[in-house]
């Protein structure tokens, strides 16, 4: 079932983690943190509108660390329901899409839940003060990729954020599957 995220509430301050990496390092928020901005998205592996802009998605990232933007995916399905997104499926998931960031495990679902995140994908986009400025989409894409010239609203507002610690005023909501969460 598509669900869409609720619209930026600016300045929100990110919650604080400690979760377990596919690259066998735990990471917390402030080592995520970059310099002029964090993004901090929930992904899934078999998620179809992940699917659709996963390569678009890494694209976008590269230019925002190269940025200052400090970058981490979360998963936080319930991989007993939905076990192609288990752990090990996680780290394929990551190296079969060249990911230049953390991909971590909210096994708890802890870390979902504190960020309120409702679907996959999820974007939340701090300044460097860790204040939300961006709860928006990627670009166009739906369940199928938009189209090759979309306007890339993520990273164009991300890249605001890193110039003037501001998000854009408005922002179209991110849609995808709900998060799975355990019973």
């Amino acid at each position: 079932m598509a669900v869409e995220t609720p619209l930026c509430d600016f300045g929100w301050k990110a919650p604080d983690f400690r979760l377990p990496g596919t690259d066998g390092k735990l990471w917390s928020l402030a080592d995520i943190q970059g310099p002029n901005g964090t993004l901090i998205m929930f992904i899934c592996n078999h998620c179809p509108y992940v699917q659709a802009i996963v390569d678009r998605l890494v694209r976008d990232v590269a230019g925002l660390q190269g940025q200052g933007i400090g970058v981490a995916a979360i998963m936080s399905n319930d991989t007993a329901a939905y076990p192609e997104d288990s752990f090990d499926n996680m780290a394929l998931f990551a190296a079969s899409h060249g990911f230049t960031f953390p991909y971590l495990f909210d096994e708890t679902q802890a870390v979902a839940r504190a960020y309120d995140a409702v679907c996959t994908p999820d974007f939340f986009g701090f300044d460097g003060a860790l204040g939300l400025q961006y709860r928006g989409r990627l670009d166009a894409s739906k369940r199928e990729a938009g189209p090759a010239d979309a306007r890339r609203e993520l990273f164009d507002a991300m890249t605001q954020v890193a110039r003037t610690g501001r998000g854009p005023a408005e922002q179209v909501a991110s849609m995808g599957c709900s998060i799975k969460w355990k019973s």
